[in-house]
């Protein structure tokens, strides 16, 4: 795939596209149908996308293992640390009412944090599957040729020896 040139330019119009389309669902969320989880998903589709039509090492490149993990932290802290903040404030956990003197203001704040935390989350942890499965194959193939070469290597030992 990664030498059709048609599919290369259909991608390069596809990924940044899907990407704009994914920080709307991320920021509709709590005015309408969409909210982190999709968005997360959506987000990662593009980065997927890229690995798979421009290889799988620029996309590693575009998107690090380091980053990843960051990012599925990140994310998963901002969830929590919402949910500990409303009752630090002395709300139940993630009772958004706390975050702000305006109840509302603060149920506005509270979701789009917590919305913010798992679209992160989604799209880290999709991205990290994504990256696992596709990198077993070359893991498996480079272990092949390991085991191959000790083998060889081994016949050559038994064969001096002799």
């Amino acid at each position: 795939m990664q030498d059709d040139p048609v599919i290369r330019v259909i991608a390069k119009v596809l990924i940044p596209t899907m990407m704009l389309f994914a920080l709307y669902v991320q920021f509709h969320g709590d005015y309408g149908p969409g909210g982190g989880f999709q968005a997360g998903v959506i987000f990662a589709a593009a980065f997927i996308l890229n690995a798979t039509v421009f290889g799988f090492n620029r996309g590693r490149h575009v998107w690090p293992a380091r980053l990843n993990l960051m990012a599925i932290t990140l994310g998963v802290l901002l969830y929590g640390g919402t949910g500990v903040a409303t009752m630090v404030l002395g709300e139940n956990f993630l009772s958004y009412n706390a975050l702000s003197d305006d109840p509302i203001a603060g149920q506005h704040l509270g979701i789009l944090l917590v919305e913010f935390g798992v679209g992160l989350t989604v799209a880290a942890v999709m991205v990290a599957l994504f990256f696992a499965f596709a990198g077993r194959v070359s893991h498996v193939r480079l272990l092949n040729k390991t085991r191959a070469h000790e083998k060889a290597q081994a016949e050559a030992k038994g064969t001096a020896n002799d």
